[in-house]
């Protein structure tokens, strides 16, 4: 009875030897048929979790933009920049679901024990894989140092224009509306005209003053660019903490500027997200003479650099996983597994390694060697048979 259960590279671990039986006469069609089937199934695997993530910006995004009464344009043009802030991430993971998915397809449609048996080697066999991992590498280089820069600072002054231009609506009555980080507004009912009526407003905008006002009515009003509160019939109270000073008004009319855009101009420092590779490279001067925002600086540059080498890790670990082990017809549940956890360590560290570099400069080549590192020793455990 001829032993047929485990086979290493296309050798029996039998009697009996079972490559090379024959030899392929085309063996780059062999390698573009698992490229296309990997390209296939990451194309499909990114929709899928682009399409989940996408719901769930949707929904955070669409009660902003209806709050504010914005048009279905600004909505679907936010959610188009939301796409290269996460892409970037669903990729790698994409891939690596790919290449487990269809290698161990043809596992166990004994694909790969016919390839073996026609002398392939492993090197061939994960060439596809490495192949598009490295494809998928350039992508994720291009967007971290040109795409996501631009969405995130798209996407922060698409949220001020919203908030400026649809501000009059942003107002809900029956609840306290933040319309910006000082300014908070309760608006007790508003008819179908825009008249407000039960109005308190809590302005904090004023370094060392805290004012309060309360008025019957009020209406939005616009004039040269500002958003204005306009009340009616109210008090207006002024308190400053460090002196204990108060101060009470009654007024028959009394003006509040919404200046929703503070922050947006000259003023307001960019996140590090929102910097380019040449702000990175070269900091301004509030910058440069900052140490802990220095640190940030470069802690965002060599995460740019660091995280394309995570699809490549993923593409080698996941095919070494599959390919470097004997073949067994109990399937490769084990070999998976193994795959998964390492590539969770991987992208759990890329997580990790973010927040660290932007405190310590001396995690910025640990980020390069958590990254980089499992590329030779997966191929090495791919190809040491």
């Amino acid at each position: 009875m001829v032993d047929t259960g485990r086979i290493s590279r296309g050798r029996a671990t039998g009697p009996v030897a079972l490559a090379p039986v024959f030899k392929i006469r085309r063996p780059m069609r062999l390698v573009w048929y698992i490229f296309r089937s990997l390209l296939v199934a990451t194309l499909f695997a990114t929709v899928v979790a682009t399409a989940a993530i996408w719901v769930t910006q949707a929904l955070r995004l669409i009660d902003f933009v209806i709050k504010a009464g914005a048009p279905l344009a600004m909505f679907l043009q936010m959610m188009v920049m939301t796409i290269p802030t996460f892409i970037g991430v669903i990729l790698p993971i994409a891939l690596a679901a790919a290449v487990m998915f269809i290698y161990n397809k043809m596992t166990t449609d004994s694909e790969l024990v016919v390839m073996w048996s026609a002398g392939v080697g492993n090197g061939r066999l994960a060439l596809p894989a490495v192949g598009l991992g490295a494809l998928v590498m350039a992508l994720v280089l291009a967007v971290n140092l040109y795409l996501s820069p631009y969405a995130n600072r798209e996407l922060v002054r698409l949220k001020y224009v919203v908030r400026n231009d649809y501000a009059a609506v942003l107002v809900s009555e029956g609840a306290f509306n933040q319309l910006g980080d000082a300014l908070t507004i309760y608006v007790r009912a508003r008819s179908d005209t825009g008249e407000m009526r039960g109005i308190m407003v809590h302005d904090e905008r004023l370094p060392g003053s805290e004012v309060i006002v309360f008025a019957r009515r009020g209406l939005m009003a616009e004039s040269s660019g500002t958003i204005r509160l306009v009340l009616e019939d109210g008090l207006r109270q002024e308190l400053k903490p460090a002196t204990g000073d108060f101060s009470e008004l009654h007024f028959d009319r009394y003006v509040v500027e919404l200046d929703l855009a503070e922050g947006t101009g000259a003023d307001r420092f960019p996140d590090v997200r929102e910097r380019s590779v040449d702000e990175l490279v070269s900091p301004p001067e509030r910058v440069a003479n900052n140490a802990d925002r220095l640190r940030q600086f470069a802690a965002e540059l060599h995460m740019r650099l660091a995280t394309p080498l995570i699809p490549l890790a993923f593409a080698l670990v996941a095919v070494a996983s599959l390919l470097s082990g004997d073949y067994s017809r109990r399937g490769q549940g084990r070999r998976m597994a193994l795959a998964a956890v390492i590539i969770l360590v991987i992208q759990s560290s890329a997580i990790g390694l973010a927040g660290l570099a932007s405190k310590d400069a001396t995690f910025i080549p640990v980020m390069y060697l958590a990254f980089g590192l499992p590329i030779p020793v997966a191929g090495w455990a791919l190809l040491r048979r």
